[in-house]
């Protein structure tokens, strides 16, 4: 597959499950539709989705923050039930990921619009299909890497070893972000956001705060927060004109 001559889209991974990656990704599209911005989405796979024949809540998050007129088959090809890696759950449901089908998927979606957004299942390693991880997606669609990671314990070392995992898979990272920072913080919440500024080779976009409400909500809370933070020249190099 060849890659596109300019990227015209961010791939949105986790450092691991759960942390909020979905809601950014919605966040983001909000933000970039409420600007004027023609934005498409795709979750490719979506597991632990309670009706199939639907799409799962992080695609359904993505369509409307989006206002996408894409059909429900292009923005979610796959919708699996057991909450397990897409692979693994594919094959238990004896489904075929087709991993060069979602290539040209997200291909076309790329290019019908002025920016895409896709969100990945959970973190780079997680089983795609058959051999391929969703890292080898990213690679294929030649999208810039934006990262989201939790601010407690333990993140220090996912976010280095994301990080470290795209750059050997030569990776264009736009960066990463920390997300849903509590009002109180832990020690290792106070200190996070210094430790991985010193220690990464990537840029920190920002700390996105805890927000209330349904998912929604929180979406328009986080596009707010997004919006003002003074990192937000890192689009502009991936949107068709001045931003």
């Amino acid at each position: 597959m060849s890659e596109l001559r300019k990227p015209k889209g961010l791939f949105i991974t986790g450092t691991d499950t759960g942390v909020g990656k979905s809601l950014v990704a919605a966040a983001l599209s909000r933000m970039l539709v409420n600007r004027g911005i023609k934005v498409g989405v795709m979750k490719p796979a979506e597991t632990g989705v309670e009706n199939c024949a639907e799409l799962g809540p992080d695609a359904a998050l993505l369509k409307w923050a989006s206002n996408s007129t894409q059909a429900d088959e292009q923005i979610c090809p796959y919708r699996l039930s057991a909450p397990v890696a897409p692979s693994v759950a594919a094959s238990r449901e004896n489904i075929r990921i087709d991993y060069s089908q979602l290539c040209r998927q997200a291909q076309e979606i790329i290019e019908q619009h002025d920016f895409t957004i896709i969100e990945g299942a959970g973190g780079l390693m997680v089983p795609l299909a058959g051999g391929l991880l969703m890292v080898d997606l990213v690679q294929a669609l030649a999208l810039p890497l934006l990262v989201v990671c939790r601010p407690g314990l333990g993140t220090i070392n996912h976010t280095l070893l994301t990080l470290f995992a795209a750059r050997n898979m030569d990776l264009k990272i736009a960066g990463y972000l920390l997300n849903n920072m509590p009002a109180e913080k832990t020690i290792a919440e106070e200190t996070v956001a210094h430790t991985l500024a010193t220690l990464a080779g990537d840029e920190l976009l920002g700390i996105l705060t805890t927000v209330e409400g349904d998912e929604q909500l929180k979406a328009e809370q986080l596009a707010e927060q997004i919006s003002n933070l003074p990192t937000l020249s890192f689009l502009a190099g991936y949107l068709p004109e001045a931003f």
